[in-house]
């Protein structure tokens, strides 16, 4: 009887093999997910099929999956490293996980490389932009000890090998103001920059320093913090903390607006900027313009360093 009952069970898998694949594979509910190599030195993607129907379920199955080791026993899960997942949240856009306090004992490399795929992988829902991460309640720290602020995809781009540190030198094309903070400025920047930060996350972070050029004038409040810098479909969407708002210099409206815009669009796949206060557009920004808007560049105000 047992003989029988296997050999049922196996023409039954057979056929039900054979009649999945005469069928197409729903592609839209196709997800990468990204495991970390056994070397720990990259993340790889992998293909999941999406069984949940509700976000917050979605979230829950890719998490679980980023915890579950992977078939091939040359990649490792996520979140299979010696901490766990103390709690999980999904709100207006964003997934905030907490984690116990082991998360701190993986290697700085290790560490990237675990934030890259869980950021990675949950920012493939079409709901989801953001990814958060604290330790027992508090804001997660770099190996520096600088708070990691909200995360998206672009903050992590695809790298091979022990690239995922590497750094770059670049020149940025950044405007600030005038002496009579009517104008712009243009001014060119050489940076050497780690390959982890987006150019775009790189600019705004750059106009926050300010100028270093003799005549030039900063435009944006030194103590403004940057949730998250994206890019999608030419438009780059920045989001500021609420101290964007407070203006300690003596500069129109439009200067730092624009300043942040005609900056962005010098690069090759932004066109138009979107801005946000703590991930909120609804209001004004010195009650002249709406963050609605979509800005795209101004040279009407732009000028030459006399």
């Amino acid at each position: 009887m047992k003989r029988i009952m296997t050999i049922l069970l196996a023409l039954g898998c057979l056929a039900l093999f054979t009649a999945c694949g005469e069928e197409q594979v729903d592609q839209t509910r196709v997800y990468p997910v990204y495991y970390i190599n056994n070397a720990e030195t990259k993340i790889e993607m992998h293909e999941h099929y999406m069984v949940a129907q509700e976000l917050e379920d979605q979230v829950t199955e890719l998490l679980n999956t980023l915890a579950t080791t992977p078939a091939k026993l040359e990649y490792k899960a996520p979140l299979g490293m010696g901490f766990q997942v103390q709690n999980v949240e999904v709100k207006m856009g964003k997934v905030q996980l907490d984690v116990t306090e082991s998360y701190y004992d993986m290697s700085v490399t290790t560490e990237v490389l675990v934030r890259a795929a869980i950021v990675r992988t949950l920012t493939q829902l079409s709901q989801i932009n953001f990814v958060s991460i604290t330790v027992n309640g508090n804001p997660l720290r770099d190996s520096l000890g600088n708070i990691v602020t909200t995360m998206n995809w672009d903050q992590f781009v695809e790298n091979d090998g022990n690239a995922i540190n590497t750094y770059e030198e670049v020149t940025l094309k950044l405007y600030f103001a005038n002496e009579a903070g009517d104008g712009l400025i243009a001014a060119n920047r050489t940076k050497e920059y780690n390959t982890n930060i987006s150019l775009e996350k790189l600019i705004v972070e750059e106009l926050i320093k300010g100028p270093s050029v003799e005549g030039l004038f900063p435009t944006i409040n030194p103590s403004t913090k940057v949730a998250s810098v994206t890019v999608r479909d030419g438009v780059c969407y920045v989001n500021l903390d609420e101290t964007f708002l407070n203006q300690l210099y003596n500069v129109t409206p439009e200067v730092t607006i624009y300043s942040i815009t005609n900056s962005l669009v010098e690069l090759s796949n932004v066109n138009r900027v979107q801005i946000s206060v703590n991930g909120d557009n609804s209001g004004t920004y010195r009650e002249k313009y709406s963050l609605t808007t979509y800005f795209e560049r101004n040279l009407d105000i732009v000028t030459t360093l006399e």
